[in-house]
């Protein structure tokens, strides 16, 4: 069943349209080895590009193109959005990880707006499964928001993905941009997943734009006396389809269904993330030290420190220093 329009309590901006600017770009963390410097150089890609595999969304949408990071080979995937909350639920923000990592294992793209919380635990967890991730911004590469996911948005670039955006790169993100954005990862998907929605939520924004799209949308059900879940039971009762779990995600997106045994990596990743917090616990190191240190591959090591980022254990302190996270 179709969601009813009238769900998405925020105001329904147009598409976005897409920017062509020129000058110079700013080459950022030079002297970094293997560091992903797509984010600083970021080039235009213009919709027929964008929506080659999805041809029939270029008449919905009105951007001429997007800014890329990456590759676009994730979106010739079925794609899934999955989007929430910048500060769910700890059982919500779990739900959004194990999402992405069984989709992703299964050969779909995760899309969603590498914000904090449901965004970007979608996004890890995509990464975690060894599958492709896309993330749109609300501003440009260059004016990357918010800081705390640049490290997230390097590794989804180095293991094949993509970081988009309408805007040019040195366009700053404001409010209002938000709101396109979620559009661009509506038009961008196959299906949407809403994890958890309060009753008033950007994630209903995006909901509303995959409405007008004709693209399914999904959403977990919440208990009714949760805040949190009421813009999800909202979804439900006016059409979408219900979600248990990534088997109910997969059958939504025709794709079969398989279980898939833990990579057999995981307990290095483990001994990897071990060496990070030795390495830190004598003080802040940067990227090429911790390298030296642990002597791992730079894309293990962004992995790691991703992860690490996301438990709240390891925190970044600017371009390319990392610190333990001081405990409460």
């Amino acid at each position: 069943m179709g969601v009813k329009r009238s769900l998405n309590p925020a105001v329904h901006s147009q598409a976005a349209v897409g920017f062509l600017a020129g000058g110079a770009l700013r080459r950022e963390g030079a002297g970094v080895k293997e560091r992903p410097m797509e984010l600083a150089r970021p080039r235009y890609a213009f919709r027929d590009e964008v929506f080659a595999v999805r041809s029939h969304r270029m008449g919905s949408t009105r951007f001429a193109g997007l800014w890329l990071a990456g590759s676009l080979d994730g979106l010739r995937r079925p794609t899934v959005a999955i989007v929430g909350p910048r500060a769910p639920s700890d059982g919500a923000r779990a739900r959004a990880r194990e999402l992405g990592r069984a989709v992703a294992r299964a050969g779909v793209c995760v899309v969603s707006g590498l914000a904090l919380g449901i965004d970007g635990a979608a996004h890890a967890g995509a990464l975690a499964g060894g599958g492709l991730t896309i993330g749109v911004l609300g501003g440009g590469h260059r004016q990357f928001f918010p800081r705390r996911n640049q490290t997230l948005a390097e590794a989804m670039i180095a293991a094949g993905g993509a970081v988009l955006s309408p805007f040019a790169p040195d366009e700053p993100p404001l409010p209002p941009q938000f709101l396109q954005r979620n559009g661009i990862v509506a038009a961008l998907a196959d299906a949407v997943v809403i994890v958890e929605a309060a009753a008033r939520s950007g994630a209903l924004n995006t909901a509303s734009w995959a409405a007008d799209l004709g693209i399914e949308v999904l959403a977990f059900p919440g208990d009714v006396d949760r805040p949190k879940a009421a813009g999800c039971n909202a979804l439900i009762r006016d059409g979408a389809t219900l979600v248990r779990g990534p088997d109910d995600v997969l059958s939504a997106l025709g794709v079969k269904s398989s279980v898939v045994s833990a990579p057999q990596d995981a307990a290095p990743r483990d001994a990897l993330e071990g060496s990070v917090l030795g390495a830190l616990a004598s003080g802040p190191s940067d990227f090429d030290a911790l390298l030296e240190v642990t002597e791992s591959a730079a894309s293990d090591l962004t992995g790691a420190l991703v992860r690490l980022e996301l438990d709240g254990a390891v925190e970044r302190r600017d371009a390319c220093l990392y610190a333990l996270r001081a405990q409460a």
